[in-house]
């Protein structure tokens, strides 16, 4: 029997509260989870810095890769097995790309890529096709299957369907993250139905569609991720963490570039800050690592530092109001010179924070991001974009909210005992109220 088509003598489980089980019977799948590369997804968590508003989100992207990976082996195994549409063949290519998605991910994930500029996908491929255990695996099943795994987490395989399963406005990855995210968070809003929305998938050349019966449970599971979105995602509690969490790698950047003589060298950092990261550099930072700089770094002689460390390792966040960079940038101009006058950083402690998202869109002609439609399989056969037969999705396509919020050190504009100090304080107090 050939590598790829052999079975476990007995099938594992995983426990999982969102899926009940998670079911393992391919023996590839089973040496993929066991490699040291997948295993570090247990170190980088899911939310991010979310846990320090939701205590319950601690979970990681290991809990949300077995769980994309549990809800496309149903799909294929329950739902598309035995339908002319679907080429069985394609079983395990599928599989593997379902539980290796996020596989590139770094600690506290999109805050720390902006910082050092750098993109998960792209380490993603270079696990899957560099010297790594995982890339070991893939190719005993053949020597250009990893590269088949790659095209389609990148989106660039011609197999467009599998690419749909895995990424798209209504694919295995966002129905587990919603709802894994909203049982950790304690929250009811990510909660949908999706054993209707799985009864009612249907594969086609190019992408999953949805028969019409089962619009409405599309209905809900759009209007919960776009709830997930603004009562978690995006929480502003959430926000000031992250903001922290930039300015402290930020700090630390500068530091080292003006050769500041740290008391702890940041040796896990120093091919970050030189722009110069391996694949055995970044698969060595893990959040537990971060987390660890964070705490010695609170006794560094640069007060910034050590203050931002400080606050984040004790949750002493930044407070916020809200604001409108359009029509508010005068006062913008004023805080910040009141905080330089007042002997505050406003690089590190006076920071806008915007926040963006589409619910739902579909593809228009001449714009640059392609955004595929969710469809309904009609009773003629026909294919129908969700948004032209539900109403409810009609009326949120294509409009974009954005949320802006300013943070600062409530703290540190505590009235002090100088009465100019005082004065200039009640000047910056009054603008931010």
């Amino acid at each position: 029997m050939s590598y790829s088509a052999e079975k476990l003598s007995e099938e594992k489980v995983f426990k999982d509260p969102v899926h009940r089980y998670v079911h393992v019977r391919d023996r590839v799948i089973w040496d993929l989870i066991g490699t040291k590369e997948f295993q570090r997804l247990r170190r980088i968590r899911q939310l991010g810095t979310t846990f320090l508003t939701f205590h319950g989100a601690e979970h990681s992207r290991f809990n949300h890769s077995l769980g994309v990976y549990e809800i496309v082996r149903r799909i294929i195994d329950d739902v598309f097995a035995g339908r002319p549409e679907w080429n069985a063949d394609d079983r395990l290519l599928t599989l593997c790309a379902a539980l290796l998605h996020d596989l590139g991910h770094g600690p506290f994930s999109h805050s720390f890529e902006k910082v050092f500029e750098l993109d998960h996908e792209d380490f993603t491929r270079a696990i899957i096709l560099g010297k790594t255990n995982v890339n070991h695996v893939l190719s005993r099943v053949g020597r250009d299957f990893p590269q088949k795994v790659a095209d389609i987490i990148a989106k660039t395989s011609e197999k467009k369907l599998i690419v749909s399963m895995i990424s798209s406005q209504i694919d295995a990855d966002r129905m587990d993250y919603l709802q894994r995210d909203a049982y950790y968070t304690g929250v009811s809003y990510g909660q949908f139905d999706m054993e209707r929305i799985l009864r009612v998938m249907r594969p086609r050349e190019d992408q999953v569609v949805i028969k019409k019966s089962g619009m409405h449970a599309v209905e809900d599971y759009i209007m919960s991720r776009y709830q997930m979105y603004w009562q978690v995602y995006f929480h502003p509690v959430s926000r000031s963490a992250e903001v922290l969490l930039s300015k402290i790698l930020h700090r630390a950047k500068q530091l080292f570039k003006e050769n500041y003589r740290f008391k702890h060298e940041p040796h896990h950092f120093t091919s970050f800050f030189y722009e110069q990261v391996t694949l055995a550099d970044y698969l060595k930072l893990d959040e537990s690592v971060i987390l660890y700089y964070f705490q010695i770094w609170q006794e560094e002689d640069d007060p910034i530092l050590s203050d931002l460390c400080s606050r984040f390792v004790n949750r002493n966040l930044f407070k916020y109001v809200e604001f409108d960079p359009a029509k508010e940038y005068k006062k913008l101009t004023q805080l910040t010179a009141l905080f330089m006058k007042a002997g505050i950083d406003p690089e590190y402690y006076l920071v806008v924070d915007s926040s963006s998202d589409l619910p739902y869109d579909f593809y228009r002609p001449g714009e640059e991001e392609e955004r595929l439609p969710i469809n309904l399989l009609m009773q003629n056969g026909e294919l129908r974009e969700l948004s032209r037969e539900s109403e409810i999705v009609e009326a949120i396509s294509g409009k974009r909210r954005t949320d802006h919020k300013l943070y600062y050190p409530a703290d540190f504009l505590a009235d002090e005992s100088s009465i100019g100090e005082r004065e200039l304080k009640k000047q910056i107090r009054s603008l931010l109220e």
